[in-house]
């Protein structure tokens, strides 16, 4: 039987170098003076091969750069300036204490959650805002005298903190406490800011 053939090892170096013709050589010299590294770390990595430089007769003009309009962007329009909220004049709230001026419309939020009563606050205010309506009374009532744990008055904390947010100062001009002939330190009068 035969031996087969010993198959040559590829992966190993060979031993010979072949020396480059001066024509290679040439060729190699104008390739290297054109490559310019793209970072200092490139710079240690082989350049890979470039064309040669073209004979005069392949020259190209160098094309002009050509200047484009950039796109202006639109400005983004403004928002509008939250109205700031003022406070009930001294007249006008005497007129409400004494019964002078009317009181367009009433709203009680006793025994609602806060979540429950921030969403009622909010739909009667766009109503009145809507309907043309100038004061109204909120009754938040002034919380449970029961248990020392309990929370007392939380929605009486709370309305005034929500008429001061900007989704409502877009709908209220002011509030004040009302005279305890409409509940005192458990509701507000609240001035409705006109409809545009």
């Amino acid at each position: 039987m035969k031996r087969p053939a010993p198959i040559p090892d590829l992966s190993a170096p060979s031993r010979r170098k072949r020396a480059l013709s001066e024509e290679e050589r040439a060729l190699w010299e104008s390739v290297a003076k054109h490559v310019k590294p793209l970072r200092k770390k490139a710079a240690a990595v082989k350049a890979h091969a470039v064309a040669p430089d073209p004979l005069p007769h392949q020259v190209a003009a160098k094309p002009i750069p050509v200047k484009t309009a950039t796109p202006v962007k639109a400005a983004p329009e403004p928002r509008p300036a939250i109205p700031p909220l003022a406070p009930i004049g001294r007249r006008e709230r005497a007129k409400l204490s004494r019964g002078r001026q009317e009181i367009d419309a009433r709203l009680d939020l006793h025994g609602m959650t806060q979540t429950r009563a921030h969403r009622v606050l909010f739909a009667f205010l766009q109503r009145a805002h809507h309907d043309g309506l100038t004061f109204v009374l909120v009754i938040t009532g002034k919380g449970k005298a029961g248990s020392p744990d309990a929370e007392r008055g939380v929605l009486r904390r709370q309305v005034p903190e929500w008429l001061s947010l900007p989704e409502f100062r877009s709908l209220v001009v002011g509030f004040e406490e009302a005279h305890i002939g409409h509940g005192g330190e458990g509701a507000l009068y609240v001035r409705v800011r006109r409809a545009r």
